[in-house]
């Protein structure tokens, strides 16, 4: 399978994800790149929120589309593909955490615990001083303090934009759940940081066209 060009890309970027997606089914197999560089951002973004480790968010993303593109006759409409395609991103995510004992499932005591600890407890390397002085690189440490289940709630809600129900949807939590973790998030990360950070958080995170071609190359090397 080889990439599409510019040209191609930009004369399918009106059609719907669910458009292309029975395009791709029906043998146009290429533009699954389109879908690709249309939700790059977001699936990073998902599973970096669980994984703290870009290199690792990357990884997660390229089986995501695998295991995406082999199952594409299963996606049935019922979800967006962008929520479907992030639910793929997060198992896959969750999964690796798990397998090394790494992620926590959040609870009210736990949460509160971390919370309070958050501000005054962390101490900076040297690297991290150094990106520190970007405003989004401050918000994307306060952002992996928080702990595990009401990190990932804040990427899609605030970074990403999601709404509550995407949010719910993508993670398979329930809306109240988003709503109750979304505000202790906000909370901790205004003791923590938005008294300095402000409404910056959108820029945080950023998935650049140099990461984006490397996904794609990668993708398409893969699924051949």
């Amino acid at each position: 399978m080889q990439m599409v060009s510019g040209a191609v890309l930009e004369r399918w970027s009106g059609l719907s994800d669910e458009q292309i997606v029975l395009q791709v089914l029906d043998g146009q197999t290429a533009l699954f790149e389109v879908l690709m560089r249309r939700h790059n951002e977001r699936i990073y973004r998902a599973a970096r929120a669980i994984l703290r480790d870009d290199r690792e968010a990357e990884d997660v993303m390229q089986q995501a589309y695998v295991n995406a593109y082999a199952h594409l006759r299963q996606f049935d409409g019922r979800a967006s593909f962008a929520t479907w395609l992030t639910r793929i991103a997060v198992h896959e995510s969750l999964a690796r955490v798990r397998r090394r004992k790494r992620f926590d499932v959040l609870d009210s005591d736990a949460a509160s615990t971390q919370e309070s600890q958050m501000t005054g407890t962390f101490t900076p390397d040297p690297e991290r001083q150094a990106i520190s002085r970007e405003l989004a690189g401050l918000i994307e440490a306060a952002v992996d303090r928080l702990p595990d289940g009401m990190r990932e709630v804040f990427v899609l809600r605030q970074v990403q934009g999601l709404d509550t129900a995407e949010t719910a949807a993508s993670l398979a939590i329930s809306e109240d759940a988003v709503k109750a973790r979304f505000s202790r998030a906000k909370a901790a990360l205004r003791r923590d940081l938005f008294d300095r950070a402000g409404l910056a958080a959108p820029s945080a995170f950023s998935f650049h066209q140099s990461r984006c071609d490397r996904i794609v190359a990668a993708v398409f090397a893969r699924i051949g």
